[in-house]
């Protein structure tokens, strides 16, 4: 007789996404259902049930065995994915938050040493412990917030030695700390001062040295390029692209922040797995991602954050049949948020986007943006056991609510690891 681990039961409404197709009227192609008053049942780390009341504890439910959770008046949704964030870092710069605050552009602090650049001294000083340290806590506040697999991006570094403990920090993380953790080198963030004036030598370093060891002992998923004006040209994020494919790793490229000069078109050519930012896309731009399949992966925090008004165009994307996610850009200058939540809010509001397609843009498309979407993102049977219970009757809640935190209960992999029902 099968018997479940766990039972969420009375819940106000359970979340679920089937996929209709782009034909049809729904949310990039997923139909947003909720089901009142139902049940979901979970065992061995995995859902095996959502569904009626009574049916879901008549087949599931076993006394002694199964633990028994009311979640009456509760929502419960997918865990939330974070596809595209950068936790490893040492130090904060409210120094820069204040002198944006004053009038200074992010482009123009950049210029004058701070920026990306600013970070790296810290994270090159840092001991592996002590970042290992401020990167959990970090996680830790992701966990909270709802999010429950995250991207985690190197890139504050730039040298071997740098890139390679952050690496190391975020495999050991990836093995110790119970949310997801998918590593993407980003040695191409910046170019490092110690290079500027020999920049071949450096992309040398990334494309014939970092990239095929990182790939050998398995450290990364992803290698991401910033391709952006006084950054990485197309042409040096061509060779760097390419040699992440030849090494067999995956592909996401930072694209159109604050310049369009053909990174989103030489990315979606290069097979990226998402392109992220988008602020600046073109419309050839547009239909190079439709053409090729590539998410879009929208960060409205960071043009929030740098007090900027030029949001991704969300809609032109979706209608144009490009899958569209939402992601924190959690960083120390651009975006310091680890609030999916508050990403779902700032989409609505500012992009346009309905309740329902940021709620897929903040699941199961993040799971798609990093090639997990048959296993994370979705309340439905067989996928990872990875459920938020809210403190919403209705599931819309959560973007209409801003700077609170509705999670009430974390559930990773069938296990709650965070409840806060007892402290209310």
């Amino acid at each position: 007789m099968p018997a479940a681990d766990l039972l969420l039961e009375n819940a106000s409404q359970i979340v679920t996404f089937r996929w209709v197709g782009e034909e049809k009227p729904a949310a990039m192609g997923w139909q947003v259902l909720t089901l009142a008053n139902g049940a979901l049942a979970i065992s061995d780390g995995k859902i095996t049930a959502v569904g009626g009341q009574e049916v879901v504890r008549a087949k599931w439910l076993r006394r002694g065995r199964t633990q028994v959770v009311d979640v009456r008046g509760k929502t419960l949704l997918p865990g939330l994915v974070d596809s595209h964030t950068h936790p490893v870092f040492f130090n904060t710069r409210e120094k820069e938050f204040e002198q944006r605050v004053q009038g200074k552009s992010y482009e123009e602090i950049a210029a004058a040493g701070g920026g990306i650049r600013s970070s790296i001294e810290g994270v090159r000083q840092a001991s592996e412990e002590e970042l290992l340290r401020r990167v959990s806590r970090r996680l830790d506040r992701f966990l909270e917030l709802g999010t429950t697999t995250v991207e985690a991006k190197t890139g504050y570094g730039l040298s071997y030695e740098a890139e390679m403990k952050s690496l190391r920090v975020l495999n050991t993380l990836r093995k110790s700390h119970p949310i997801d953790v998918v590593p993407t080198f980003l040695g191409a963030h910046e170019m490092p001062d110690e290079y500027r004036n020999n920049r071949d030598d450096y992309i040398r370093v990334l494309t014939d040295v970092m990239i095929p060891e990182i790939a050998e002992n398995h450290l990364a998923e992803f290698v991401d390029v910033y391709c952006e004006q006084g950054v990485y040209t197309p042409a040096e994020t061509l060779k760097i692209a390419s040699a992440a494919h030849l090494a067999g790793l995956g592909l996401k490229i930072h694209a159109d922040q604050f310049h369009a000069i053909g990174c989103t078109e030489l990315a979606a050519e290069m097979h990226a797995v998402s392109v992220d930012h988008l602020e600046q896309v073109t419309d050839a731009g547009v239909e190079k991602l439709r053409a090729f399949g590539c998410v879009a992966t929208l960060l409205p925090g960071s043009v929030f954050f740098l007090g900027l008004n030029h949001y991704p165009p969300a809609r032109k994307l979706m209608g144009s049949g490009v899958p569209v996610a939402l992601a924190t850009d959690f960083n120390p200058g651009s975006s310091m948020t680890q609030s999916l939540p508050l990403m779902m809010t700032l989409a609505a509001l500012f992009m346009k986007m309905t309740p329902d397609e940021v709620l897929v843009a903040a699941t199961i498309q993040g799971a798609r943006a990093l090639r997990r979407e048959k296993r994370i993102g979705n309340l439905a049977e067989g996928y990872q056991a990875d459920v938020l219970v809210v403190d919403a009757e209705d599931y819309r809640l959560v973007p209409y609510y801003f700077g609170v935190n509705l999670v009430e209960m974390v559930i990773k992999k069938g296990k709650i690891l965070i409840d806060r029902r007892s402290k209310r």
